[in-house]
């Protein structure tokens, strides 16, 4: 027997339009799935974070991971944004879209020799490095462009950010950075690097944080460091603070740190500290500035759950089957419907791909049009063409006009590389010099 729902008949919070342009309309046109990102709350965002920090010598640097759109890329330049990057592919969006490479820094566990080489060539800020091990690769590769690379050394501050374990970064078990014992001995043996001028700090403990307090830990874990360094003649000239504040994916659940206390954590903890400060918000100025559009294709009566099935999937929008993550789901149109309770799945061959279980939701009937919230950041960055679903298009939003900034993949785009096996070649051992 099907599941059986008490009808309440409420009215439904709903999303008719963003940024002042009527959803069901841009569906209409565009087709779904669709992403749609805000210029204005992006902005928005960007200059709240400016006015927190005002009055501190800050450098913020979008993570571009978040969403490395080039349209979002060129709202963070067009508002005096860096960027931090985390690959060669991200380096090269960050200074098309116009970001200056004085303003972009490196970070990640597994720069390679040739990426490490080319962020050299582009003249980056600089290089949060991870391990002993790419210290030596960055002095090897800047030596071989007779040129001088600036770096920061990533601590791992062993702080739990109270976050889900896939997204902290800063315990001791995680592969990020490295302990405050293990940086002391760089910089006790830094004059031996001809090429690397190591005289900065950098921290970042997690994302999706929602408290205040693992911050505060981080920071003054690190001003305590940093003052032991220039006791000992080491001069640091930048710190950079990471990012990791949290959004609001769930309403009336989520209470996400505000932009001004999280400054002011940065104030006490640094108050003396006289080089430029470096910020890595990428999250935080995205997430809540974008919508996934999803049509209902059925509703599917199954003797336990009654499904939602959708045209939008775990391939478009990763985080719920990757980190069981929440995300608000409204109906576009408005209206007084019936509540009832779905299990909100798409097509995928996965039982993963389930953005919600037992979710009340007002009853929708097939060609359905929803917005599923907080798809700003880690939505289509994280995308991919599983089960042969080409990638979403894209679109941006501002003041009742929109701009498509990814057209909808087609099929013959999706398999454009790939070809029969015809052109065999053999692989044989090098010979021995």
């Amino acid at each position: 027997m099907a599941p059986t729902n008490s009808p309440r008949h409420d009215t439904i919070p709903s999303q008719p339009s963003f940024d002042g342009v009527d959803l069901d309309a841009l569906a209409a046109r565009l087709g779904t799935p669709l992403y749609a990102y805000s210029a204005t709350a992006i902005r928005r965002r960007i200059g709240e974070l400016q006015a927190a920090l005002h009055g501190l010598d800050t450098t913020i640097c979008y993570a571009v991971k978040a969403n490395s759109n080039r349209a979002v890329l060129e709202l963070m330049a067009a508002g005096g944004l860096g960027a931090d990057i985390v690959s060669a592919g991200e380096l090269q969006r960050a200074l098309a879209a116009g970001i200056p490479a004085e303003r972009i820094v490196f970070s990640g566990v597994g720069k390679t020799d040739s990426e490490i080489d080319m962020a050299l060539e582009a003249g980056i800020d600089r290089f949060n490095v991870e391990s002993l091990d790419e210290l030596h690769a960055i002095e090897r590769v800047a030596q071989a462009r007779q040129a001088i690379a600036c770096a920061a050394v990533r601590i791992n501050p062993d702080v739990d950010a109270l976050t889900h374990a896939k997204i902290s970064t800063g315990r001791a078990e995680n592969k990020f950075g490295v302990s405050i014992a293990e940086a002391r001995r760089w910089f006790a043996e830094r004059r031996q690097l001809a090429h690397v001028r190591l005289d900065g700090l950098h921290v970042h403990i997690g994302s999706q944080i929602m408290d205040v307090e693992p911050f505060r830990l981080a920071l003054h874990r690190i001003a305590a460091f940093w003052r032991e360094l220039v006791k000992a003649g080491h001069p640091i000239v930048s710190i950079d603070v990471g990012g990791g504040l949290g959004v609001r994916y769930r309403t009336g659940h989520d209470q996400p740190v505000a932009a001004a206390d999280y400054a002011q954590a940065i104030r006490e903890a640094l108050a003396d500290f006289d080089g430029r400060l470096l910020l890595e918000p990428g999250r935080w100025l995205v997430a809540e500035a974008g919508v996934l559009l999803t049509r209902v294709l059925r509703i599917k009566e199954g003797t336990e759950r009654r499904f939602l099935v959708l045209d939008a999937a775990m391939n478009d929008l990763q985080r719920p089957s990757l980190y069981d993550a929440w995300h608000d789901i409204l109906p576009v149109a408005p209206g007084l419907r019936p509540t009832t309770t779905y299990d909100v799945v798409g097509p995928v061959c996965e039982t993963g791909d389930t953005f919600a279980r037992e979710r009340a939701l007002p009853e929708c009937a097939p060609g359905d049009l929803l917005a599923i919230q907080g798809a700003g950041a880690y939505g289509a960055s994280m995308s991919s063409t599983y089960n042969s679903r080409p990638l979403a298009a894209e679109v941006m939003l501002d003041a009742g006009r929109y701009a498509v900034i990814r057209r909808r993949q087609t099929l013959e785009e999706m398999v454009a590389g790939e070809k029969s096996a015809r052109d065999w070649q053999a692989v044989r051992p090098q010979e021995q010099a």
